[in-house]
């Protein structure tokens, strides 16, 4: 197999590559192509009446995964766009090679893993940068994507109050389990543990799945969201300390009410993790007035999405807890990192 040679990609290759994987979008001015210098998007009309968009940026690398890392770098920058109330809307991806490394088929299928993923948000690959670079021993990506909001929807995780009820939504650790059975594979093997299940928990990437745009979608066209987090890198503790901090509010939350992966129990077990404090993209934080609760829990059960209160917002002079079943509250669990750290 011919590997590429260090530098730019040639210029008939990444033609090729973006006539093939680039979705159109009538606001797109100037897209990915060679020879222009950056993009260019219209935002002189909007179709977000009566005040028009705010736009939201958000830029995010890919360092965990190796597998499928095209398709992570567009889910974990669009959920973060998504936790803002926005649609997302224009991705940038920055991919940087190994050389020596790579091939046509290795730049093929990242451009192919960035398209899907676009395409199924509906999202239009607007430029970035592609480079066969000294030093690295993997493909590395490093996403930007851009979104708007009306001033009206806009959503911020500083904007829990005291009083509201603290939400999770769909379950966790999605990502983190889903990083282990694809990194891990070969030693789960060699531990005993059963194809299938390495084989189902390797598709938590795609089904459950690590986007949460359509779940924070849904939860903000049902109610008045005060606060929506995406809880990445440190798990769900780290998000809830996350939220607390932005908001400058105490918590009190029952972290046995968060809908855990059974599967990511198991590998926690047998690797010495703590759940809670897996790289948790797939799951939602969200704050909501306690009269809000019901409307929400209906509308997620009908749309299949696990729902959970776990707890709530208290004055900041109260501290951020856990409830232990038999000390009663306690300060919440902290991770000075994430617990895939551990064996990564």
């Amino acid at each position: 197999m011919t590997m590429l040679s260090t530098g730019k990609l040639p210029p008939a290759l990444l033609d090729r590559l973006l006539h093939r994987f680039s979705l159109p979008d009538e606001r797109l001015l100037v897209g990915p192509r060679s020879g222009e210098d950056a993009a260019v998007i219209d935002f002189r009309t909007t179709a977000l009446p009566p005040a028009g968009s705010l736009l939201i940026a958000k830029t995010d690398p890919i360092t965990f995964a190796t597998d499928e890392i095209g398709w992570y770098a567009v889910h974990v920058n669009a959920n973060d766009v998504a936790t803002m109330g926005a649609r997302p809307r224009w991705f940038l991806a920055t991919v940087l090679l190994p050389a020596g490394q790579t091939s046509v088929a290795l730049v093929e299928s990242i451009f192919a893993q960035i398209h899907a993923a676009c395409a199924d948000l509906g999202i239009a690959l607007a430029g970035g940068h592609t480079e066969i670079t000294h030093g690295l021993d993997r493909p590395l990506v490093c996403g930007t994507l851009l979104g708007e909001v009306a001033p009206n929807d806009l959503v911020m995780t500083a904007g829990a109050q005291v009083g509201d009820a603290v939400l999770f939504i769909r379950q966790a650790p999605i990502e983190g389990a889903a990083l282990i059975a694809r990194e891990k594979a070969a030693d789960l093997r060699r531990r005993g543990v059963d194809e299938a299940f390495i084989g189902r928990v390797q598709g938590f990437l795609h089904d459950p799945g690590i986007s949460v745009v359509r779940a924070a979608q849904l939860v903000c066209s049902q109610a008045p969201v005060h606060s929506l987090h995406d809880p990445t890198e440190g798990g769900v503790a780290t998000g809830l300390w996350e939220v607390a901090a932005a908001a400058s509010v105490g918590l009190q939350v029952d972290l046995a009410l968060v809908p855990l992966l059974p599967e990511a129990v198991t590998l926690g077990q047998i690797y010495g993790l703590d759940p809670l404090g897996m790289i948790a993209s797939g799951g939602l934080l969200a704050t909501v007035a306690p009269a809000d609760v019901a409307a929400l829990a209906v509308a997620c059960h009908a749309a299949a999405i696990p729902f959970a209160r776990i707890g709530q917002v208290v004055p900041a002079a109260q501290g951020v807890q856990e409830w232990h079943p038999q000390r009663g509250w306690v300060p919440l669990r902290e991770f000075g990192a994430d617990e895939l750290t551990k064996i990564f």
